[in-house]
């Protein structure tokens, strides 16, 4: 009897792994679905670790791929995103979703990277330098770096360029203590002023902001308009949206929520402006602007931007994947200047003075 008892309860519990098992399965095919392509951690692994932050943040990211890029092909049915996946030897990889030459899009990128691996000399120094005492153990550095970055490009000159990057930074110093930050933003280029759209964008922002603390947003504005400025021009790259970085304080738990609130921002804060305007009509001339302004966007990328310089540290990066915020076409022009009172000057003036937008 006793046997016969101990094999009924085999067979329940043989039954009862089978149906996890099939659960988990199931589970696993529905984000399968539900994401991209399959994360870079695999799910497994981010299932056994899921109550670690690091394994919640690459959900966070996983899905905020996603969500974009649903909202992006949604509104140009005729195009098709590219999905491509990486891995680096030095640890990680990436999955880089990238449409191009769509009806509405000119070229709109969303990258998700999780990295890992000995932070190079050159990207330690950059971190020094904004004030961060890294102690290396025989000049040795464990990092982890994992991102959601996206940049779009619309054919329109009536539709802004939206740019934005939410990302999490754990280092080990050689007594094992582990630093970690968040950083991230969002950020609106558009080539001619539209005073409503550029009050929804930051209201959007400002929401998810104050849902954590009232403070957040004037300040992260403000290092916004600071930190998008190209020196060499006097002028911002856009109108500006939310920034920070190293971002530590209160807890990781409550620096994390206010993270996904700013991830949960993106799609409402846009995708409302691109259907107002994707048929709109423009001149030849009001192309030829877009193209110039392009131009300031990729001097900006290119000489100041802290995440490419990064990635173009950082051994093993994929250069394609950092480069993919550069627009498919773009223009210099030797001394333009637009005509005084001018739509093409009403955008400069913006973009010299900052404006609060939301007050």
């Amino acid at each position: 009897g006793a046997l016969g008892g101990l094999g009924l309860a085999l067979g329940l519990w043989r039954r009862q792994v089978a149906l996890a098992a099939a659960r988990e399965d199931e589970e696993e095919k529905e984000l399968w679905q539900r994401f991209m392509a399959p994360p870079v951690s695999g799910l497994r692994e981010l299932r056994r670790r899921r109550r670690e932050l690091r394994s919640r943040m690459e959900l966070l990211i996983m899905e905020t791929q996603a969500e974009m890029c649903r909202a992006l092909a949604a509104l140009d049915p005729g195009a098709s995103f590219a999905v491509d996946s990486w891995e680096r030897k030095e640890g990680g990889g990436g999955i880089s979703c990238v449409l191009q030459d769509g009806d509405v899009f000119e070229k709109a990128g969303v990258n998700v990277s999780v990295v890992s691996g000995l932070l190079s000399e050159e990207a330690a120094r950059q971190m020094r330098s904004r004030g961060k005492s890294l102690k290396a153990k025989d000049g040795k550095l464990p990092f982890c770096a994992m991102g959601v970055s996206s940049v779009i490009h619309p054919k329109n000159p009536h539709v802004p360029t939206m740019h934005f990057n939410y990302r999490y930074f754990e280092i080990e110093e050689a007594d094992g203590t582990k630093q970690w930050w968040f950083g991230g933003g969002t950020d609106l280029t558009p080539t001619y002023l539209n005073e409503e759209d550029a009050v929804h964008f930051h209201k959007t922002l400002k929401e998810a902001c104050d849902k954590h603390d009232v403070k957040l947003y004037p300040k992260f504005k403000k290092w916004c308009d600071d930190y998008f400025y190209i020196k060499h021009r006097g002028e911002r790259r856009g109108i500006g949206g939310i920034f920070f970085d190293d971002m530590d304080s209160p807890s990781k738990e409550e620096v994390f929520q206010f993270v996904k609130s700013c991830a949960k921002a993106v799609v409402p804060c846009y995708i409302p402006i691109v259907k107002k305007h994707c048929h709109d009509s423009f001149t030849p001339e009001e192309k030829l602007w877009q193209q110039l302004r392009r131009g300031r966007y990729v001097e900006f990328n290119l000489v100041y931007d802290r995440g490419t310089k990064f990635g173009l540290l950082t051994p093993g990066s994929r250069i394609e994947s950092i480069l993919m915020s550069l627009p498919l076409t773009a223009r210099w022009e030797y001394m333009h200047n637009p005509p005084e009172s001018s739509k093409e000057a009403e955008i400069l003036e913006v973009l010299r003075n900052p404006k609060d937008w939301v007050h």
